[in-house]
């Protein structure tokens, strides 16, 4: 196994893009009991679609499916107003890059990493490295496969509040509902001339 994406896992904290510091993993909540571990693949940027597709194949006609077990393509819903219509999309994580659910062995390396399109791995130092559960949790987390835990928030309905990230970020609103179950809550923003009801996260928000 010597083709291996010079991309570690110190690297990718570095550039923010998994967080060092995690909470311990739910396992109520995380329903993805798989065999093996989650490796990042690196592909041509666009392929991402067409390399699940074909690895599914490969892992088919190869009789891998004891050591391969699942492909996923980290996506997130992003929600844009154009013309006073709300459309949501699909947004990729990390472009140019696929997860594989797998078994790490020299026959189930070479159907992955020779599926046409597949650049590497990511690992260090010539050995691919699983991801750890938390980072796989936050990732299924940002696709909105798993729930975060609800968190407590010392705010009323009827409050005004601003939002400091996302799609509507520094837009002021108004408080109409307390989602608790779910960590979040329903605002009343002004846009358009017009009242539009939208769910934010907790932490999308500030107090004014």
């Amino acid at each position: 196994m010597e083709e291996v994406v010079p991309i570690s896992t110190k690297e990718q904290l570095e550039q923010g893009n998994i967080e060092e510091n995690s909470a311990d993993l739910n396992k109520e909540e995380f329903d993805f009991t798989h065999q093996g571990e989650w490796y990042v693949v690196h592909t041509y940027s666009g392929y991402e679609n067409k390399i699940k597709v074909d690895l599914a194949k490969r892992v088919e006609s190869m009789n891998m499916q004891d050591k391969i077990f699942d492909v996923i393509i980290p996506e997130e819903q992003e929600i844009e107003f154009k013309g006073g219509k709300r459309k949501v999309t699909n947004k990729r994580v990390f472009p140019g890059y696929v997860i594989v659910n797998m078994i790490m062995s020299e026959d189930s390396w070479y159907v992955v990493r020779h599926t046409p399109g597949v650049t590497g791995f990511v690992g260090s130092g010539g050995k691919p490295i699983p991801l750890q559960p938390h980072e796989v949790e936050k990732i299924f987390k940002q696709m909105g496969l798993i729930e975060s835990k609800p968190k407590l928030i010392d705010i009323e309905i009827g409050e005004n509040i601003r939002v400091r990230s996302g799609p509507f970020e520094n837009f002021e609103g108004v408080v109409r509902e307390l989602l608790l179950d779910r960590g979040k809550i329903r605002v009343n923003i002004s846009m358009f001339g017009r009242e539009t009801p939208v769910e934010l996260d907790y932490e999308q928000i500030d107090k004014i």
